[in-house]
């Protein structure tokens, strides 16, 4: 296991990262206040009211009255405010304090709200048509970490991050380890782990769309794949 919890990686488009802040607060406040965190169990209607079920997104199902809140296609942007426990939610917040704030720096606010939500609606969406009979609800700000995971090694895949291993040990190394390692983890639990208490094509496909959104979104200028410090990437100009 390794735990994200600072990079040597200085914002250099915008002074603040505004909107990665506010989404974890949002995400905290969120976690307390409706789905009552505190207590020593998660407040289940809000689970399935506010989060994505496959079998109601899809369509193959109804949701009762009594737990009916929002429209089940909004639903795909609530459930990635929800979490499953504190540690579930102090994980994703760890990768959003992390990256979220060179991703924006990259993108702008506005288009790094933008970037968060489509991330999150396509991993939701993908976990969907996998399961489309689940009626488990999706809960977790996973697919938009993924999202960040994807567009941060675009942009800076050799920049040294310090990570926990095992909750323990502080190593600094280049992005590109850790965080290969764990999409290394996605793709072996996907298809061989037979976990399927876990949304993988969730996490895969937030992968692969901030991977893609980030060439398309980023603020002109901005080059990817740059693999040192003074901006030379890996000995092709900028992209």
């Amino acid at each position: 296991m390794l735990i994200p919890f600072n990079d040597d990686n200085p914002l250099e488009g915008i002074t603040h990262a505004y909107v990665t802040w506010a989404l974890i607060a949002v995400n905290v406040l969120v976690f307390l206040l409706v789905q009552h965190g505190y207590r020593a169990e998660i407040d289940i209607p809000s689970a399935f009211g506010f989060g994505a079920i496959p079998a109601v997104v899809t369509h193959a199902a109804v949701l009762p009255d009594e737990y009916v809140r929002l429209p089940a296609e909004l639903t795909l942007v609530t459930y990635m405010f929800l979490h499953g426990g504190w540690l579930h939610l102090a994980g994703n917040m760890a990768f959003l304090w992390v990256f979220g704030d060179n991703v924006e720096d990259a993108l702008g606010h506005a288009r790094f709200l933008l970037f968060y939500v489509l991330c999150g609606v396509a991993g939701g969406l993908a976990h969907a048509l996998a399961v489309p009979d689940s009626a488990s609800p999706l809960v977790g700000a996973s697919a938009g970490i993924s999202g960040l995971v994807g567009a941060y090694l675009m942009l800076h895949p050799n920049v040294r991050i310090w990570v926990l291993m095992f909750l323990r040990v502080p190593l600094r190394v280049p992005a590109i380890l850790p965080l290969g390692a764990w999409i290394g983890v996605q793709l072996w639990s996907l298809f061989m782990s037979g976990d399927e208490e876990t949304a993988w094509w969730a996490h895969i496909v937030g992968l692969l769309a901030g991977a893609v959104l980030i060439v398309f979104l980023r603020r002109p200028g901005v080059p990817l794949w740059v693999m040192t410090r003074d901006g030379t990437p890996d000995g092709r100009p900028p992209v």
